[in-house]
């Protein structure tokens, strides 16, 4: 992975594990490692803490499935959001996303994935237990489906709407201001936050 000129294996070491991280190269690698060599080894050590601390105690709200210091998020506990208003999302980076917006004062699920028979995901590899149990129970009044215009992800809306349509919900989708083939993570703030507010009722 590395050249072989490394004067100091810890040095390569400690670039080969930073370029396993998602995006980034080796000459980017080598780069945050020289950089981390020249900061003091408390501020080394409050980084590496931190990482190990969210690694070890993070958890998933037992709820929504977001991430979350304790059982129930921040998001979920808060009394003044709408909690009959759910936003079905695929996955963390998109709740981040949406709250961005400032626009959607209701609560989410994460769904950790969207049906892809091509990946090996299907129904049943979607987090919807908790979800199916607040609709059965009465206590939800609208889903709003704000998964990414793709096939996937219309193929997961269409599954949802037939799980859910029976329960005498109202069932609604963001304004297509988003382009085909977008993901919500990459969205713009005014963009995102126009489509949910300006939501339609879910078509097939």
């Amino acid at each position: 992975m590395f050249a072989d000129s490394y004067s100091s294996k810890l040095l390569e070491n400690a670039a080969a594990e930073i370029a396993k991280l998602p995006g980034i190269g080796n000459k980017t690698a080598l780069r945050l490692a020289l950089h981390l060599l020249k900061k003091s080894e408390d501020e080394v050590r409050a980084l590496s803490n931190a990482l190990t601390k969210m690694r070890e105690e993070i958890r998933y709200c037992s709820s929504c499935n977001n991430i979350s210091d304790n059982d129930i998020c921040e998001i979920c506990a808060n009394t003044a959001r709408n909690q009959a208003i759910i936003c079905v999302v695929e996955s963390i980076k998109d709740v981040m996303a949406i709250e961005k917006t400032g626009q959607f004062k209701g609560l989410y699920h994460v769904l950790g994935g969207i049906i892809s028979p091509l990946d090996g995901v299907g129904p049943d590899d979607l987090k919807l237990q908790n979800l199916q149990s607040k609709v059965v129970a009465g206590s939800v009044n609208e889903l709003i489906l704000t998964l990414s215009t793709t096939m996937e992800g219309d193929t997961t809306n269409f599954y949802l709407y037939r799980k859910f349509s029976p329960f005498n919900i109202t069932i609604t989708t963001p304004a297509r201001g988003l382009a085909i083939g977008d993901e919500i993570e990459y969205a713009d703030e005014i963009t995102l936050g126009r489509s949910i507010a300006n939501r339609m009722p879910f078509k097939l």
